[in-house]
């Protein structure tokens, strides 16, 4: 989960999948809905992963669309983490904040912007092996 599930949730949902498919169910969602990022895009395409059909969601789509009947909820945001938070006031589910910087903030070349994005796809690879291997 993460702000406006367009750049780090959907990155991170792609990557859970990818490794982890079968094993894990996994959806993404952000505090508010907005608009796929194409660079997001463009990293995952770098490593293989195609995330071009991800439709942003919210968190309230994904309720009424499936429930929410999750183990666990990863926050990249804080205004996920608090919104995520608020949800296991109805909802059993483990929190964990993975606190991962907003890319879309950097400022500067084309290939800066990359590296940017490339870096918060690398850090989020890593965790998500991490927890999910286990």
């Amino acid at each position: 989960m993460c702000a406006h599930n367009a750049v780090r949730s959907p990155m991170a949902e792609a990557m859970a999948k990818h490794f982890f498919g079968r094993s894990v169910y996994v959806q993404s969602a952000g505090a508010r809905r907005g608009e796929v990022d194409g660079f997001a895009l463009a990293v995952l395409d770098e490593i293989g992963i195609d995330a071009h059909k991800h439709k942003p969601k919210s968190i309230e789509d994904l309720e009424e669309w499936e429930g929410l009947n999750f183990d666990l909820i990863v926050s990249l945001s804080p205004e996920a983490h608090h919104k995520a938070l608020d949800l296991t006031r109805t909802v059993a589910a483990a929190v964990e904040y993975w606190p991962t910087v907003d890319p879309t903030a950097v400022q500067g070349s084309r290939e800066q912007m990359m590296e940017a994005y490339r870096e918060v796809r690398d850090g989020l690879m890593r965790r998500i092996k991490d927890r999910l291997a286990s």
